[in-house]
C-alpha cells in the first residue's frame, strides 16, 4: 500500500540501508535531493522509469507518485545520501535570496552529472556514516544550506521549484487518473492529492468514468500489464510491481480471472477481454 515518505529522523541521512530487495509505493512529501552511493534504485513514475546506480545524483520533486525499488548490487547493499528540503526550510533560506526565477513546480525527477561542487559536497558528508546518531542541528543547517547554494549555481531552473510553496488545488480528476491509476493508493490518498473530499471524489470519478473507481482501477491495471507482458515482454515477476498490486499471487490470481490465462502463458495476439462478469468477479 501507498506510503507518505516522510523522513523519521533529521533532514539529512546518510544510510538507506538495504541489503536485500525492498519495494514501495510511496509519495514524496519533500523535494528530496539523493545520491546512490552502492547498489542501484529504480524510481516508476506515471510516464516513464528511472534506473539510479552507484554515483548518481537527482532530485524528486514534492507531491510525486512513485514506486520505488532498491536492491543491492556487485556483492554491495543499497546505500544512499538522502537530503529532504522542508517548507520551513526553504522558506527560511529563500528569505534571505534574490530570485528572479518564476514559479514552476515541475513533476519531472532531475538528473545531475558530475560536478565538482556537487562531488565535494558529497564527500564532505560520508564520514557521517560512520556515525550512531543524528548529526547536530547546525551543522544540518550548514549543509542543507551548501546544498541549496550548489544546486542554485549548477541549475538555473531550480528557484522555480524550490521558491515555490503553493498547494496543490482541486485538479482535473480524468487527466490525474488517467496517468496515475498504477500506484496502489487508497481512495483517500487519491482524493486528497485531487484536492478532493473521499465523497466528491467518488462523485466526481463517476461522472468522469461512469463506473466504480475499485472496478476502473482494476480493469486499468490489467490491460497495462498485458501491454508490459505480451507487447513490451517484460517478466510478470517484473509486471505485478509497475502496476499496483502488493504481491504477485494476488496478480496472477487477478489476472487469470480478467483474462481467462495465466500471465506466465506465452500469448501473442489474443486480445484483452472487458466482459462485465470477470470486472465484477475482481472486484468482490
Amino acid at each position: 500500500m501507498m506510503q507518505v515518505l516522510r523522513p523519521k529522523y533529521a533532514p539529512i541521512v546518510v544510510s538507506c540501508m538495504a541489503d536485500k530487495f525492498f519495494k514501495a509505493e510511496a509519495i514524496w512529501e519533500f523535494h528530496s535531493l539523493m545520491r546512490i552511493v552502492s547498489g542501484e534504485m529504480k524510481i516508476v513514475l506515471a510516464e516513464n522509469t528511472h534506473v539510479f546506480g552507484m554515483g548518481d545524483t537527482f532530485l524528486v520533486p514534492r507531491n510525486r507518485l512513485s514506486t520505488v525499488i532498491k536492491y543491492p548490487k556487485d556483492g554491495l547493499p543499497f546505500k544512499c545520501i538522502l537530503i529532504t528540503f522542508r517548507p520551513e526550510q526553504l522558506k527560511d533560506y529563500y528569505a534571505k535570496q534574490k530570485s528572479s526565477a518564476k514559479l514552476k513546480s515541475w513533476q519531472k525527477v532531475k538528473s545531475y552529472d558530475k560536478n565538482p561542487l556537487l562531488e565535494s559536497f558529497v564527500t564532505s558528508l560520508m564520514p557521517y556514516f560512520d556515525m550512531q546518531q543524528d548529526l547536530p542541528e547546525e551543522l544540518v543547517k550548514l549543509k542543507l544550506e551548501e546544498a541549496l547554494t550548489i544546486l542554485r549555481a549548477i541549475d538555473e531552473s531550480i528557484d522555480g521549484l524550490l521558491s515555490d510553496f503553493s498547494d496543490p488545488g482541486k485538479i482535473d480528476i480524468a487527466t490525474y487518473m488517467e496517468k496515475n491509476f498504477m500506484f496502489n493508493l487508497t481512495l483517500e490518498n487519491f482524493s486528497l492529492l485531487t484536492g478532493r473530499s473521499i465523497s466528491t471524489f467518488n462523485r466526481d470519478f463517476r461522472k468522469s468514468f461512469n463506473t466504480p473507481p475499485q472496478k476502473w482501477l482494476m480493469q486499468k491495471r490489467l490491460e497495462l500489464a498485458h501491454y508490459l507482458l505480451f507487447e513490451k515482454k517484460i517478466k510478470p515477476a517484473d509486471v505485478y510491481v509497475e502496476v499496483g498490486f502488493e504481491n504477485f499471487s494476488h496478480f496472477s490470481y487477478s489476472f487469470k480471472k480478467y483474462f481467462g490465462y495465466s500471465p506466465k502463458r506465452s500469448t501473442e495476439g489474443k486480445t484483452i477481454k472487458t466482459t462485465p462478469a470477470i470486472e465484477n468477479d475482481l472486484i468482490q
